[in-house]
């Protein structure tokens, strides 16, 4: 697969010094983040939203496949397929104090995914998908779950977005003050950023122990 931004939409082109092209590095992103937000046009107007999703690096979509699901009464759902869609996921990584407020910033990683959106209609290839959301959240917790019913699985929508037009920003480190404001004197730096997961907390009718998979997540978030 050819590096990243292979097409002029998909080229970053303000603060391109802080684009990477390496796909790898956009697929191990992509495995770390947790949440998406796909924009579409629903009724002419733009709508975004968030949703949890999948990354499948060897999926049947050009450059590998990028899963999300939803409702099937959702307007986004019915309105996203066979259109281009963007698909972006953001993690805050820091904020970043300048000595002038022009050069305040945000340490990030940011993905961009552009494409055409298609509907998993396979049942083998939805329920991979499906399985592959859960575990996005807590590894290897769709083993664990009793199959998914029928009227589950009738209310519930997934898309294929392809990762072939995409494009990944990073931004670290301090302020980048000019000159002139750094011989002025004052102070400038970050704030480091990162999530931090709790002890999980079981609801009230649960009468066993935290399973070991979500005993993992946690402590891999701590």
């Amino acid at each position: 697969m050819e590096d990243l931004s292979p097409t002029p939409r998909s080229t970053v082109g303000r603060g391109s010094a802080r684009a990477r092209a390496d796909r790898s590095e956009l697929h191990a992103f992509l495995a770390d983040a947790l949440v998406a937000h796909l924009g579409v046009v629903v009724d002419g107007d733009p709508v975004v939203l968030p949703t949890a999703y999948a990354l499948a690096v060897d999926g049947p979509d050009d450059g590998g496949t990028l899963y999300l699901h939803g409702s099937v009464a959702a307007r986004w759902l019915r309105e996203a397929p066979a259109r281009t869609v963007c698909v972006t996921v953001t993690e805050l990584d820091g904020l970043v104090a300048a000595r002038s407020g022009f050069h305040h910033s945000m340490n990030y990683r940011s993905a961009v995914v552009q494409g055409t959106a298609r509907v998993v209609t396979d049942p083998a290839e939805r329920a991979l998908a499906l399985d592959a959301i859960v575990d996005h959240m807590v590894p290897g917790r769709s083993a664990t779950l009793r199959p998914a019913t029928r009227k589950e699985l009738a209310a519930t929508a997934v898309l294929a977005v392809p990762l072939r037009e995409s494009s990944l920003k990073v931004r670290s480190g301090g302020a980048k003050d000019d000159p002139s404001d750094v011989a002025r004197g004052g102070w400038a730096g970050h704030v480091p950023l990162r999530r931090s997961a709790g002890r999980p907390v079981a609801d009230d009718d649960v009468r066993t122990g935290v399973p070991d998979d979500v005993l993992a997540r946690a402590a891999a978030l701590a």
